[in-house]
């Protein structure tokens, strides 16, 4: 099992039964994460954070030394970024764009646009010389790329190399492209291409892709500043000690930049840099045996962590075991009587909802597991509760905690 450290380990122990569930990040952890990444790149790539990944304001601003701006999807997203890092580069992507959001972000001065549509760039068009007068606004029309080489095949998410409704088809994009280059729209100004493809992949994996969008955006004979090649760094859920290769990640980049010497690339983690700060910490409520197997139903469940149910995971997670027992009936326990599992000792972990699709974690090695016992789910640090269902059932929402606000 992956255990937490020992500032969150120390946290969720102290916490009492009311105060779980609960969130409980480790911000100096975060920071030594980002300062390794930062560490990683090139020079002459821009990092910027996805923060839809995990949008708390206070991992906003651990991240802030170590990034160069925040990615927004939305204009509610655009707002809470804006309001919890004031003066940070924005940049605005996401499908879908209302004249409201469009119109909000250019009267919030935001940084660029990632332009998803024809449609779109009409719209940010006509907005800009209404809400902008006399400022040319940065945008990078959004390319669905094909992929040949096979370098998707490991995608867990793909948002591009197929039909999705992500970005344009590069029959499409290309003339626009060239629209923007030649002054069409004289009050955008031709930034670049964003091409965010898929999500989990290795580094070179990556690197393949990045260089596929270099090639097709420099070989176009328009002018171009920025090449957005995005995010979707691997995160490896069965193992979470496998990360992602920063490393070679970064020296492919690093051949990338020296080919392209005027061109500056962009990437946009979220999940990569913050889901390895983050825990949920629960209580183990009971322990009971169903057809051969053992359940334990912890506090909370999959409306608080919704992770496991969307990917179709096992959630990582380390038992903390809790020497007290404060009630007078029988403390239920695995691997004892009726709740023995062969000699496997393995318990699922399931959460309080009533539907069978509430497991957070199937078959984990937990001899002994008893009720009381804390368990700590770790990778909970993005998509985790900002993606739930939280008021299905109307249980109480878990507790917040952030180890290390400064530093």
């Amino acid at each position: 099992m992956t255990q937490p450290t020992p500032a969150v380990r120390d946290r969720v122990l102290s916490l009492l039964s009311g105060e779980l569930p609960a969130y409980v990040y480790d911000l100096a952890d975060l920071r030594a994460h980002a300062a390794a990444v930062r560490a990683a790149l090139p020079e002459r790539v821009e990092l910027y954070y996805a923060a839809k990944a995990n949008p708390e304001p206070e991992i906003l601003t651990a991240l802030g030394p170590y990034v160069d701006g925040y990615e927004v999807s939305s204009g509610g997203e655009l707002a809470h970024v804006a309001k919890a890092v004031p003066g940070r580069p924005l940049a605005f992507g996401g499908p879908g764009k209302t004249p409201d959001e469009v119109t909000a972000a250019l009267e919030a001065g935001t940084e660029r646009f990632h332009v998803e549509s024809e449609h779109e760039l009409r719209m940010l068009a006509e907005l800009a010389r209404r809400a902008a007068p006399g400022r040319r606004v940065a945008v990078l029309p959004r390319v669905n790329l094909p992929v040949a080489d096979g370098s998707l095949a490991s995608s867990s998410l793909a948002m591009g190399g197929r039909p999705t409704p992500f970005g344009m088809d590069p029959a499409r994009a290309e003339p626009v492209l060239r629209q923007l280059a030649d002054g069409a729209y004289p009050q955008l100004e031709l930034r670049g291409v964003h091409a965010h493809l898929a999500s989990g992949l290795q580094a070179a994996e990556q690197v393949a892709v990045a260089e596929s969008v270099v090639s097709w955006a420099t070989g176009l004979g328009v002018p171009l500043r920025e090449v957005n090649v995005g995010g979707g760094m691997h995160v490896d859920y069965g193992d979470p000690e496998a990360r992602f290769d920063w490393a070679a990640y970064g020296a492919g980049l690093a051949r990338l930049t020296e080919r392209h010497p005027d061109l500056t690339l962009r990437i946009e983690p979220g999940r990569a840099l913050t889901a390895y700060c983050g825990w949920y910490a629960t209580e183990v409520l009971d322990v009971k045996p169903s057809h051969g197997e053992v359940f334990a139903v912890v506090r909370g469940g999959t409306h608080h962590l919704r992770t496991p149910a969307t990917k179709g995971h096992d959630q990582p997670c380390a038992v903390l075991p809790v020497e007290a027992w404060p009630y007078p009936w029988p403390r239920p326990a695995a691997g004892t009587g009726a709740l023995a599992d062969g000699a496997s000792g393995r318990v699922t972990l399931a959460g309080q909802l009533c539907t069978p699709k509430d497991v957070l974690s199937r078959r984990v090695p937990a001899a002994g597991l008893r009720a009381g016992d804390r368990v700590a789910f770790a990778l909970a640090g993005a998509y985790a509760w900002n993606i739930s269902h939280h008021d299905f059932l109307m249980h109480p929402r878990p507790g917040f905690h952030f180890l290390g606000t400064t530093g």
